[in-house]
């Protein structure tokens, strides 16, 4: 039997894509949706037959009956968080025992990690990255540094022991911050949660995708934030804590290179950011005003007002690159409705010179922008690729002409059901 190749998904820019609706969108065709790196700080949101679901940590495959939904090792979790997601499912009625799974190598946010999160933020001053302070982290640097805590670990008869020897060198760390508080209500909320995990699967998250690989079922690797947030390969420092390009999927779940087959890379049809850092096509006027008025720009998970500005190619070059991307998804086309003139920065100008490559200081890169005609009809009632406007459908042609890859669905609304798949 030929072994299946796993999919991959993920955002080619600073997140907020929309990977979560997509996701929501492909589930019917895979019987494992994996989330493989990331934590609370992310926020995927779905929409359908009239209800809005966030999801921070639940893949988000969970609400289709015959796909299964696996937390990856490569993933942190706040038991606390978590819970709460688990009950906000329960108005819905899905059975969490039934379709969800987590890898007994995922790390967990203990509640001395947002602490930590917090003083070393504080620290930084006037060069504060924008964290969510949720322990994203400090839990990332634990497990570097081999002082973590993993999901397999709450079953050690000495947990309790074990715990209280990882919490004591925070407290110390704290202590040396000059950051003091009492976080006992936080710590006897995570010890519930702690209980309430113990009865949901815990498995050997590795073994259980390359066994459904060999048997021929077909698992998407869900990724979280963006490309550009890439430890390795972001506008570092502002940057998340984890990979979040495509060989993020194979350290955050377990499967080798040569397992990986399509790249879904999702983009918007113009860019955000959430957070500090360099952002060389934003617009902080009144067109970058409109679109955070018309796309919603606000994080799901922080509430947070998103910076807005144009479509970079330079960067989605970059991104395609670093992912070996096959195909790509646009979303929220729709929000460009009404704009006479859209455009699109396919160069930038750095260092007196002009180039079509990320520089090593994203800071100093200006936009050189092409002007692209608009459309004005709301097309968020549109059931086919072929009824988009032909102002639309250029500017896809152009996207797919700039990037070399084809533009294989457009969505055109938040809802499940706005999705066109050419």
């Amino acid at each position: 039997m030929t072994t299946n190749k796993i999919d991959v998904l993920l955002g080619l820019q600073w997140g907020d894509e929309g990977k979560g609706k997509i996701v929501d969108v492909f589930t019917p065709k895979y019987d494992l949706i994996a989330r493989f790196q990331g934590g609370p700080n992310a926020g995927h949101t779905l929409e359908f037959e009239g209800k809005k679901i966030v999801l921070n940590t639940i893949p988000s495959g969970i609400f289709h009956e015959n796909t299964q939904n696996l937390i990856g090792n490569g993933v942190v979790i706040d038991p606390v968080v978590f819970c709460k997601e688990l009950k906000n499912l329960e108005a819905y009625n899905v059975p969490i025992s039934e379709r969800l799974l987590i890898s007994e190598r995922a790390h967990l946010i203990l509640p001395t990690h947002p602490l930590l999160d917090a003083a070393h933020e504080a620290a930084k001053g006037d060069q504060k990255i924008g964290s969510t302070l949720r322990g994203i982290g400090p839990t990332y640097r634990d497990k570097i540094s081999r002082n973590g805590v993993r999901v397999g670990d709450i079953l050690r008869p000495d947990f309790r022991a074990f715990y209280t020897e990882k919490v004591s060198e925070h407290l110390r760390q704290l202590a040396m911050l000059g950051y003091n508080t009492d976080f006992s209500a936080q710590e006897t909320a995570w010890f519930e949660a702690i209980e309430k995990l113990k009865t949901l699967r815990i498995v050997n998250g590795e073994q259980l995708i390359n066994d459904y690989l060999v048997q021929g079922k077909k698992v998407l690797a869900e990724g979280a934030q963006g490309t550009l947030l890439d430890v390795d390969f972001g506008s570092y420092p502002f940057v998340t804590s984890s990979n979040t390009i495509a060989a993020g999927a194979c350290t955050g779940l377990g499967v080798a290179p040569q397992r990986i087959g399509e790249v879904f890379g999702i983009l918007k049809a113009y860019c955000t950011r959430v957070g500090s850092g360099p952002f060389p096509t934003e617009e902080i006027n009144e067109t970058g005003e409109e679109l955070r008025r018309i796309g919603k720009e606000f994080g799901a998970t922080t509430g947070r007002p998103r910076r807005c500005g144009w479509i970079d190619l330079v960067a989605l070059k970059y991104a395609i690159m670093l992912n070996g991307t096959t195909q790509l998804i646009l979303t929220k086309s729709d929000v460009l409705s009404g704009f006479e003139h859209i455009y699109a920065c396919t160069h930038y100008e750095y260092q007196n010179q002009t180039i079509d490559y990320l520089p090593y200081d994203l800071s100093q890169a200006k936009p050189i922008y092409t002007k692209i005609d608009g459309w004005k009809q709301d097309i968020t009632n549109v059931k086919s690729y072929d009824a988009l406007p032909q102002t639309l459908k250029n500017y896809i042609v152009f996207l797919e002409k700039e990037l070399g890859i084809p533009v294989s669905v457009v969505s055109v609304g938040p809802d499940r059901a706005q999705t066109l798949v050419r």
